[in-house]
């Protein structure tokens, strides 16, 4: 599956049916769908072309000072942290075809102030969405933090937007449902309850099975990644993802037949151990509706003309 390639880049456009993004630098890994790039993000984002990209999805380092190894610093002053994070933001943004979605998971405290960026940067806000996941200890005179921040804009009006459906809830003990539907029950759809914005059911990466032997720092799981794959691609679109990690995003897209780019500057043998298929996926159980037989913009562009 994996090939640890020094091959020139020249011909990705015929192997993936993209624009070429024309990387100077040979690839890591590579297999049939994607490319892996040991190196520093802004040493590869530039040479990506423009809109050839339909998803960006970064999940960078917090700048919480964790060790992620000697070529990664974590703990920058708040100025040179947002600084760097605008470069890369600006360069996902400009490698986005129209309509391309682009995420950001983070903290809120950094999104905030991201989110503004993107704005002016004339991406479209889709939604703040909730990741519940509990890491930390109560801080005194704060709330508990018990959530992450998934920001969602997209490049003018989305080119695609798949509904996704979650099982209703039922108690673990009972089996009866958590939720009193009234006298809607009967009409709802049978395959579950639209997404909502709050995502409170994300299993936390701890067992060792979900994670890879050689990776000590926290994973993505690929709940959240089938999740933003499946919303905003279908088979044969790219997807970038400039921070690797673990490398959950690019085995999601192996799995779901997404072509990738991936980047990580960092040790790439967790993502080799994922590739390779020595790190379980979570279950995941949500239903995803069928492809529109139209992209969204394109809806809009036929209703603008009418």
């Amino acid at each position: 599956m994996l090939d640890s390639s020094n091959e020139d880049m020249t011909d990705y456009s015929t192997r993936t049916g993209t624009a070429s993004p024309k990387i100077s630098i040979p690839p890591a890994i590579s297999t049939e769908l994607g490319q892996l790039y040991n190196a520093d993000c802004l040493r590869v984002l530039p040479d990506v072309s423009d809109s050839s990209v339909h998803t960006f999805f970064a999940d960078p380092p917090f700048n919480l000072d964790k060790q992620y190894g000697k070529q990664i610093s974590d703990d920058l002053t708040q100025s040179e942290y947002l600084s760097w994070c605008k470069l890369w933001v600006a360069e996902g943004v400009r490698t986005l075809t129209d309509g391309g979605a682009f995420y950001l998971f983070n903290l809120p405290k950094w999104n905030i102030l991201l989110g503004n960026y993107l704005a002016s940067l004339g991406m479209t806000f889709r939604h703040w969405i909730a990741v519940e996941l509990s890491s930390s200890l109560p801080i005194r005179g704060r709330l508990y933090p018990s959530h992450y921040s998934l920001l969602y804009y997209t490049k003018g009006e989305p080119r695609i937007f798949r509904r996704i459906r979650t099982p209703i809830e039922q108690c673990r003990h009972c089996g009866g449902e958590i939720r009193d539907y009234g006298g809607h029950r009967k009409a709802m759809n049978p395959n579950g309850v639209s997404l909502k914005d709050v995502w409170t059911d994300i299993p936390p990466v701890r067992h060792k099975k979900f994670k890879p032997k050689s990776r000590t720092s926290n994973s993505i799981s690929t709940k959240i990644m089938d999740r933003v794959i499946e919303m905003s691609t279908e088979p044969g679109d790219l997807v970038l993802d400039p921070f690797g990690g673990s490398g959950t995003t690019y085995a999601v897209c192996e799995h779901r037949k997404r072509k990738w780019i991936g980047i990580e500057k960092g040790d790439i043998e967790p993502i080799r151990e994922r590739l390779d298929g020595l790190v379980s996926p979570h279950s995941n159980d949500d239903y995803f509706e069928p492809y529109p037989d139209l992209h969204l913009g394109e809806v809009a562009t036929r209703m603008s003309v009418r």
